[in-house]
């Protein structure tokens, strides 16, 4: 097929929802999942190093004395319409929670539904070839996989990776007084919002699928140099949908500066003319309750438009896909891991500071500070 009609394919087109955004949403999945611990509890393993008990992005199992595997999978609908550029996304999302889990991803298998009664050949060949080079990149090799023809494009990866017992960096690793740095910027859910209904400019689209393909591998021996003790990717469920689930598994709460917040291009704009997702949407009402403004006044659970703070707060719960990571580091070293970042090229910033629950105050509470 010539390359102008592949390029002629909207293939935001051919997915109901798009990205991470297209997850379960977190209520929902706490739900489900907290009914089958009770149904059908998982037997006991003493070489089960982390589960699903808090939400980390992937599972931990040792293997050895000294090693241990780290095991995820993950699968995306298209958020962009270049085939090529979403297969990267997808398997740099897939082996992001190896590198949020403090390890190294080393194999990968192909997770893919197509259409091909709908779509060409050459499409399907575009998406694993962006994913191929992708994981080249990542120095992951890709062994094998599964196809599934479906009337939705989907595609992701399995990924195994390895990392020591004493450096994983699991949702329970935070420490009161710890600063909070997030690595990339927020804004993805909403300028992918844009690209589907052709809306995005050109250079936001760009900024957005750039964002989405750089590796936070870089990011993660950064932070090991500043002294890390917990990390999660931001995806599906938002910055604050994912440290809320820091906060749960650590037994902390957090205040968040929503000035600090590190944007993509066009998430502003976008977000003010009330481009959100579905997900992103369901994300703010989920945390909605464990919101507060700096002056004990509630966080609305649905996004009215009305001033920074209010646009903010819902790029707080913005669905991300392939997001950056949410580094938690000593107060005293957070400036110079940023710094460290930002040398990198990454648009990292400090956000805000893990504390301990005040009184009457709940675990995974956020307190607000908003924009001046």
């Amino acid at each position: 097929m010539a390359e102008s009609a592949i390029e002629a394919i909207r293939l935001t087109q051919y997915a109901h929802g798009g990205g991470c955004a297209a997850k379960l949403r977190l209520g929902e999945l706490m739900q489900v999942l907290g009914a089958i611990a009770a149904d059908a509890p998982t037997a006991p393993s003493d070489e089960v190093l982390v589960d699903q008990a808090f939400a980390d992005d992937a599972a931990v199992v040792g293997v050895s004395a000294g090693r241990a595997l780290v095991l995820t999978t993950d699968v995306i609908a298209p958020l962009v319409d270049d085939a090529e550029a979403f297969g990267a996304i997808a398997a740099t999302n897939a082996m992001s929670d190896v590198w949020a889990m403090g390890g190294e991803p080393r194999f990968a298998l192909n997770l893919v539904f197509f259409p091909d009664d709908q779509l060409p050949l050459d499409i399907l060949h575009a998406i694993l070839r962006g994913g191929a080079r992708a994981c080249a990149r990542a120095g992951v090799a890709v062994v094998g996989g599964h196809s599934v023809r479906n009337a939705d494009v989907k595609f992701g990866l399995a990924v195994t990776g390895e990392v020591a017992p004493g450096d994983v960096l699991s949702n329970r690793g935070g420490r009161a007084g710890q600063a909070l740095v997030l690595t990339k910027a927020l804004g993805v859910g909403v300028v992918s919002t844009a690209i589907k209904n052709g809306v995005a400019d050109p250079d936001e689209a760009a900024a957005a699928i750039a964002s989405m393909t750089t590796l936070n591998r870089g990011a993660l021996h950064v932070a090991r140099r500043f002294g890390v003790t917990a990390c999660t990717d931001v995806t599906g469920f938002g910055l604050c949908g994912h440290l809320r689930n820091v906060l749960r598994g650590s037994g902390l709460a957090a205040t968040i500066d929503l000035g600090a917040l590190p944007l993509l291009p066009g998430a502003h704009r976008h977000v003010a003319d009330g481009l959100l997702s579905g997900g992103s949407r369901a994300n703010r009402a989920f945390v909605a309750p464990l919101l507060r403004w700096a002056d004990g006044g509630a966080v609305a659970d649905k996004p009215s438009g009305d001033g920074e703070a209010d646009l903010r707060v819902s790029l707080a719960c913005d669905a991300q896909t392939s997001g950056g990571l949410l580094l938690c580091l000593p107060a005293d070293r957070a400036d110079d891991a940023v710094a460290a970042l930002r040398e990198d090229g990454l648009p990292a910033a400090r956000i805000g500071a893990l504390r301990a629950p005040d009184a009457g105050e709940e675990v995974g509470a956020m307190r607000l500070v908003a924009p001046c």
